[in-house]
């Protein structure tokens, strides 16, 4: 054996190649997969030298717990005989728990595993011969689980001190111990939880409050107390609140700066929690903000739009998504002489890179000397949408657009309701070309002229392949017509057939 395999650096770097196909999730290749682990088990055996780094490489990500349950004696032919398998639920029934020989025998491996994904109970009877607040997995650094009630209670069993990342899909009693047994944990995540029962909010808040090392927490609305801890958490860099009901009733509370968190995302049912909790809170290193709500009438939606400006956010914000889909109808306002003021209450955002606003109620409203404004303001933009199903006369010409364009030399995707009726802008006499620019979308914006529309695309986006729409007749000219002319400088005796059939 070469020298330089016994170097550890160099013979882990080598199996690292491996384990890049042993960690593909399943959908991507199983066959790949099951392949690398093989590979690993068979370089465990090749030598001394190879076992033990091997050996920690293959047990390092397991799913549920039958690969460690197959190492005792009794119970391999069960999971692995033919015509039964891991996912089969029934192999356990009625099978006895674990002796105390055979905990060795599960535990033999145990040790080196370091991720784990837990979804079924089937198999947690085995484990009787554990005490409940053993932890199995003294080196587990992920966990996810998704066990559901009256099963949680074995949930200690995986609570290591070196645990970093869990994912919980459900609030239960076994909470409370997180803080405690995990002392490292840096990534939270709890499931929504759209009816909490009456304790859930402080078993919640409790939990959180433990915690103190936390640099990513996605969560049910909590209550003001934990609020209140998350801001004088320094380590808190990301935080999602999911959908539930807990409000933020506390009309007094003032918190401390988020100092350091980059990235709030709600998830939300109404848009009351997100409102109130950025009223009482600043942000001053936010860089993304995204929330997605079902119902937002407009009056609350403004809110959220002056909320967000004044939350301490202004130089650093650069991503702003706001998703409101209103699928039952649950709005009551009439929205036909109602629009949204966002982009003049985002004009101070001077680092926004992406704008995201879907509303299916509302438009935002914005015309020529609006965009060019938004423009001269936003000169670092690259992403911009503005999509709502209220069909309106569009207030942008293709006059309003390529001003507003000169100002924003990054801008590659944008969305909005453009008037290509009326035709404002003659390409043979301008000069100005787009080169950034390669998704457009107009939406349910209508045209008429279809050799004008495409020959603007064409002289002054020269990057656009073709113009994204919800219109398929006319807009589907336009873009037999933008290939055409692209095809015509390629071969100018192309004919526009033969540019189609191509």
């Amino acid at each position: 054996m070469h020298q330089a395999l016994l170097v550890p650096e160099i013979l882990l770097d080598i199996f690292a190649h491996v384990i890049e196909s042993a960690d593909l999730s399943y959908d991507d290749s199983v066959c790949e997969r099951i392949y690398s682990r093989q590979s690993l088990a068979s370089l465990a055996t090749t030598c001394k030298a190879f076992h033990e780094p091997a050996m920690d490489l293959l047990w390092t990500n397991i799913d549920e717990l039958e690969p460690l349950l197959g190492c005792v004696t009794r119970l391999h032919p069960m999971i692995y005989s033919s015509g039964a398998g891991p996912f089969e639920s029934w192999w356990s029934e009625g099978v006895e728990p674990l002796s105390e020989h055979e905990a060795r025998q599960f535990l033999r491996h145990a040790a080196r595993v370091r991720s784990i994904d837990i979804s079924l109970d089937r198999n947690f009877h085995l484990l009787t011969v554990f005490p409940t607040e053993t932890c199995i997995f003294p080196r587990l650094q992920s966990l996810l689980w998704q066990v559901e009630a009256p099963n949680n209670m074995y949930l200690h069993r995986f609570l290591s001190h070196t645990l970093r990342f869990c994912y919980l899909s459900a609030i239960h009693p076994a909470l409370k111990s997180i803080g405690t047994h995990c002392a490292s944990l840096e990534a939270l995540t709890i499931g929504d939880a759209e009816d909490l029962r009456e304790d859930e909010p402080f078993l919640l808040a409790e939990t959180i409050r433990s915690c103190t090392q936390l640099r990513h927490l996605g969560c049910p609305p909590l209550e003001w107390e934990a609020w209140n801890h998350l801001s004088n958490l320094p380590t808190l860099l990301k935080l999602e609140i999911g959908s539930g009901s807990w409000p933020l009733d506390r009309h007094d509370l003032t918190f401390a700066p988020f100092l350091n968190v980059t990235i709030l995302n709600f998830y939300v049912q109404t848009a009351s929690y997100t409102v109130t909790a950025l009223q009482r809170s600043e942000f001053p290193s936010l860089q993304q903000f995204e929330m997605h709500v079902q119902v937002m009438p407009l009056a609350q939606a403004e809110q959220l739009f002056c909320a967000l400006s004044q939350c301490n956010t202004c130089h650093t914000l650069e991503y702003i998504v706001i998703f409101s889909f209103d699928t039952e109808g649950d709005s009551d306002e009439d929205p036909s002489d109602n629009s949204l003021t966002a982009i003049t209450q985002f004009l101070h955002f001077t680092q926004l890179r992406t704008l995201g606003l879907v509303f299916e109620n509302y438009p935002v409203f914005l015309d020529n000397d609006l965009l060019l404004k938004a423009m001269s303001s936003w000169p670092h933009i690259r992403y911009m949408t503005l999509a709502n199903h209220q069909l309106r006369p569009p207030t942008i010409t293709f006059r309003g657009l390529f001003d507003g364009l000169r100002l924003c030399p990054h801008l590659d995707s944008l969305q909005l309701h453009l008037d290509a009726v009326h035709i404002d802008i003659d390409p043979e006499t301008e000069s100005f070309q787009h080169t950034s620019l390669q998704k457009f979308n107009v939406g349910f914006s209508n045209v008429e002229d279809v050799e004008a529309a495409a020959r603007i695309i064409f002289s002054m986006l020269p990057c656009v392949e073709q113009v994204r729409h919800a219109d398929e007749n006319k807009w589907d000219k336009v873009n037999q017509r933008l290939k055409y002319l692209k095809s015509a400088v390629l071969d100018p005796h192309i004919t526009p057939e033969s540019a189609l059939a191509t």
